[in-house]
């Protein structure tokens, strides 16, 4: 089993920046990758980025590609999600998952709690 444990989230204003964590630990070794989602109140959860934990690899939703940067502390089984020039449409639920990179990434089955982030106009 794979636990995931997600912060950083908050208020923030148009333009400005937040960073996101999420702590992995339990069986971390039986996925290569991880993935942040995000999710509005009745919309589907939607891909936003992903990592191989070697670091090789990062793939991002092509609406966040120039403003969303993921990155991973190895030694800490953490993964980070630096969002700058936030918009108000960043408004959401942030999830972080444990998955696979065999090309692209294959979300798993653990996720975060979620974290919200709501970015003020």
């Amino acid at each position: 089993q794979v636990r995931l444990v997600s912060s950083g989230g908050g208020l923030v204003q148009a333009g400005g920046s937040l960073r996101l964590s999420c702590a992995a630990s339990g069986r971390t070794f039986s996925t290569n990758a991880m993935g942040w989602y995000r999710q509005a109140p009745g919309k589907e959860r939607e891909f936003v980025a992903a990592i191989r934990w070697s670091g090789e690899n990062t793939y991002y939703a092509d609406s966040v590609k120039a403003r969303f940067t993921i990155s991973r502390d190895n030694a800490k089984n953490t993964v980070y999600l630096q969002k700058n020039s936030l918009k108000p449409e960043d408004t959401d639920v942030y999830y972080c998952n444990s998955g696979a990179w065999r090309g692209s990434y294959y979300p798993g089955i653990y996720w975060g709690q979620g974290t919200q982030v709501t970015v003020s106009s």
